[in-house]
């Protein structure tokens, strides 16, 4: 059990600065230029302005809560000795008490222009990141895994599937609407099998599993940078304020907000598998058909909480053991690393794992493993104690994989002639069959 002690300060709880304002004090340029690369327009001088309006006024108001104090004493004072108070006195007090309350309306409004310009504001980008505009600058790091060699035209997975009768996208479309699928028969057994699959190696290297709600509420998923920016893409309660998860990052790591870690306790590393919901906003005409661009989908997360000086060692480790799923599943794939322009909102740096599609001959991505240094942990409130100190700590996450595009890549990759799909040997203890077979 991992010794956490909860924050009982309110003020710390309440005051959340997404990227530290006291970086683009200090080095503008740099944040700029960080901005820059990740093609993004911020008025980071507009910002620094109301930053300087909000000192003038914290230390206008107290300027005058020092004199309102002060006159308030000789008030306490006058009266003590039985000697009169004049009105103009009385009077001049209440000046500055509103004077004050003015004042704290105008460092309120400041203060919400302020946290509005931060929240929309992305991670800096690590130095190791290339600098690009899109997907096309993105560097490959390496192939793993052989392309098979098929002695027939390979066929999509959607094609596959309708004709095991595994998959049912026609009665999706009736129950829900485009872009949902429906799983029959040894379809669900495969698909339970991946998921099994990813849990029990990830476990084996000492993740520990973890069950978590599908819906979260606006902290939560203010807290790992879906909100404000992603609004749009997620699927929400209106009535309740909640909204479904796209990623089980977001209950997992929401999990350990407002907490002290113990130093001796980090690393934490978690697996959890859930389903996940996205709209998909903006991506409209793009892989219409089959598992690969889905509203719902089952996912299989990693998330770790580490020291900052472990975090670059701890990003590799992630990315390993993402990869090693597919290589024990035997579906190649190629690891990326993903340009400034490309890293979602709040990742430093990310790789992402591409899966190969012998159907659609392409690479799709599968997994994408992203070290947040602490820009996820300020917006959480998330440290450890270090030398007695409490220090926030960095956060990763990346799936473990993604299960249906890992679904449709062995329909795809371990397609026969005849029609059926042989099992992947690692699963086939999940199964219980190493073969599906078209119906007779």
């Amino acid at each position: 059990m991992v010794v956490i002690f909860e924050y009982v300060n309110a003020n710390e709880r309440g005051k959340r600065e997404m990227l530290d304002i006291r970086v683009i004090r200090e080095d503008i340029k740099k944040v700029k230029r960080a901005m820059l690369n990740r093609n993004q327009n911020v008025n980071l001088d507009r910002l620094l302005n109301l930053d300087r309006e909000r000192k003038i006024l914290v230390s206008e108001i107290e300027q005058l809560r020092f004199k309102r104090n002060k006159w308030s004493e000789e008030v306490c004072k006058l009266k003590r000795e039985n000697k009169s108070v004049s009105v103009d006195f009385v009077a001049d007090i209440n000046a500055i008490k509103d004077k004050i309350q003015k004042q704290n309306k105008r460092l309120l409004a400041t203060e919400n222009q302020i946290e509005y310009f931060l929240a929309r504001i992305p991670n800096i980008p690590d130095e190791s990141v290339p600098i690009g505009k899109d997907a096309r600058d993105n560097k490959v790091v390496k192939f793993v895994g052989d392309l098979r060699k098929f002695s027939f035209k390979p066929k999509y997975h959607w094609e596959i599937g309708e004709k095991l009768d595994i998959l049912d996208f026609n009665a999706a479309s009736k129950i829900s609407g485009s872009r949902f699928a429906v799983l029959k028969n040894e379809g669900c057994d495969l698909e339970r099998a991946i998921i099994s699959f990813f849990l029990d190696t990830h476990k084996k290297k000492g993740y520990k599993e973890i069950m978590t709600p599908y819906l979260v509420n606006r902290a939560s998923m203010r807290g790992t940078g879906q909100l404000p920016n992603l609004e749009e893409d997620l699927f929400k309660c209106a009535n309740d304020d909640l909204f479904l998860i796209p990623t089980a990052e977001v209950p997992v790591t929401n999990i350990h907000r407002d907490c002290v870690f113990e130093e001796s306790f980090l690393p934490q590393k978690y697996v959890s598998y859930s389903a996940c919901f996205r709209r998909e906003a903006g991506s409209y005409g793009r892989d219409t058909k089959g598992l690969i661009r889905n509203h719902q989908f089952d996912k299989v997360e990693l998330v770790k909480f580490v020291k900052p000086e472990t975090s670059d060692e701890e990003l590799e480790s992630l990315v390993f053991d993402a990869g090693n799923v597919l290589e024990l599943l035997k579906l190649p794939y190629r690891l990326v690393l993903l340009c400034t322009g490309d890293i979602g909102f709040s990742s430093s740096k990310t790789y992402d794992l591409e899966i190969w599609l012998a159907g659609d001959g392409t690479y799709r991505e599968i997994s994408s493993c992203s070290n947040f240094k602490d820009f996820q942990a300020k917006r959480m409130n998330i440290k450890y104690l270090k030398d007695k100190k409490r220090e926030f700590v960095y956060t990763l996450n990346g799936s473990g994989v993604a299960v249906g595009r890992t679904f449709a890549a062995i329909l795809e990759n371990y397609q026969q002639e005849d029609g059926s799909i042989s099992i992947p040997e690692v699963l086939r203890k999940y199964t219980e069959f190493d073969a599906i077979n078209p119906k007779k």
